[in-house]
């Protein structure tokens, strides 16, 4: 079941966020990666920043996070993480569906590019990587990222998306 997440949910998200990073331990560039991965006053400042997580909760137990954000003529897909122990099993794409429906405007993705398992997952599901000249444009737009993040990152574009910068 999928169900939007309320601030009582603020510490499962930040587990999950942090279990799920794992896996970009020793794969991100070193300066990128830091314990944990995202502090609780980043999560906080993310949700302030209009970030919506959702849960898929199966069996009583959140085992994955997304979030989505409204970004004017764009949606984004942000800090999107399944439990460890619950990778493959189909989640991550139910939440993406899921939050795809929502979604009035073209949806974008950004992930680290050392990342093959996040960009193929989002491939697989339709999203396209768009041109580095554009992720430049995209992720200095509507991410508020450090200039290194944007080196080390790619973004992803659904199929409706027409290149709007």
């Amino acid at each position: 079941m999928i169900t939007k997440c309320n601030p009582i949910d603020f510490n499962t998200i930040y587990e999950i966020i942090n279990d799920g990073a794992a896996a970009y331990k020793g794969v991100i560039p070193a300066d990128r990666w830091h314990e944990p991965y995202m502090t609780e006053e980043e999560l906080k400042g993310q949700i302030e920043d209009g970030v919506e997580f959702w849960a898929y909760v199966e069996e009583g137990i959140v085992a994955g996070v997304m979030g989505i954000q409204f970004k004017g003529p764009v949606t984004l897909i942000r800090h999107a993480y399944v439990r460890t122990s619950k990778r493959n099993t189909g989640i991550g794409g139910k939440l993406l569906a899921h939050l795809s429906s929502i979604a009035a405007t073209p949806v974008l993705i950004g992930t680290w590019a050392a990342a093959d398992w996040a960009i193929g997952f989002y491939q697989k599901h339709g999203f396209r990587v768009v041109s580095q000249e554009e992720k430049e444009k995209l992720l200095r737009t509507y991410w508020s990222i450090p200039d290194r993040q944007v080196e080390t990152s790619v973004v992803l574009a659904s199929a409706d998306w027409l290149g709007i910068l």
